[in-house]
């Protein structure tokens, strides 16, 4: 049996610079790399629901960030895709305009920082601005969202994405975590995490608390390989409900 030895890439396909290995993953730090770039358009467009704005008009369009999608002319996108669906994208980019701060803060393709975290932010902030170290322990978000989030605030934000036309203000509130009260234990090997530190981490993120035991205080026990051990035997007397994490968080969170 011949076996194929798969050599792992040094370089970016698209741009040629040097890829960075981050847990397992290759990452190109380019940021003005072509790919990159359009994929970071393409999330963004996707998470704001603007319609018509996919892979394809995204290639079309002189769209070499997020801040051309508001700078681009009605006239401009017409001339590469068409009157009629020019108008329509035209439309619906100014109708994402409208969108609150906590819709559109993980638009922006932040590591870790996703609608439940965002949520978590804007429960105790009400405009972008308000961004600090202060207001995102205060939200509960773990010491990797936090970083990952100042990074961007005071790097993106704020040399470029602060003049684009959104009000950045909260909007409406809705639960988060936090304001639930849920403590989780988690123990055992998990499905969708390579380790429970990583784990923990999440959940911490989204604002729920995390503990090394189990006791009467315990909301959910983590416990996904479903075997027998003293913390599901104790989860079981106080009579605690035994979860994966998708379930907590749909029972929570979703």
């Amino acid at each position: 049996m011949n076996l194929t030895t798969i050599t792992e890439p040094t370089s970016c396909p698209t741009c040629n610079s040097t890829l960075e290995l981050v847990n397992d993953q290759l990452f190109c730090r380019n940021n003005d790399c072509e790919a990159k770039t359009s994929k970071l358009i393409e999330h963004f467009a996707k998470t704001l629901k603007i319609k018509g704005l996919g892979p394809k008009t995204i290639d079309k369009l002189p769209l070499n960030s997020i801040s051309d999608i508001y700078s681009i002319s009605k006239n401009e996108i017409s001339s590469e895709i068409g009157e009629k669906l020019g108008t329509k994208l035209y439309e619906q980019i100014e109708k994402s305009k409208s969108v609150d701060a906590k819709t559109l803060l993980p638009a922006f393709s932040i590591s870790l920082i996703g609608n439940t975290a965002s949520k978590r932010l804007f429960s105790k902030i009400s405009h972008m601005n308000d961004i600090n170290e202060k207001s995102c322990v205060s939200a509960g978000l773990g010491p990797k969202s936090c970083a990952n989030l100042l990074d961007w605030y005071y790097s993106d934000y704020k040399d470029n994405l602060e003049y684009l036309p959104f009000s950045f203000q909260a909007g409406v509130q809705e639960p988060t975590a936090e304001s639930i009260g849920k403590s989780v234990c988690i123990t055992g090997k998990l499905n969708d995490f390579k380790n429970r530190t990583l784990a923990k981490e999440y959940m911490e993120s989204l604002g729920f608390t995390v503990t090394s035991s189990v006791t009467k205080k315990t909301d959910y026990l983590v416990d996904e390989e479903g075997r027998k051990s003293s913390k599901s035997t104790k989860a079981e007397s106080y009579g605690i409900p035994i979860l994966t994490i998708k379930d907590i968080l749909k029972e929570n969170l979703l």
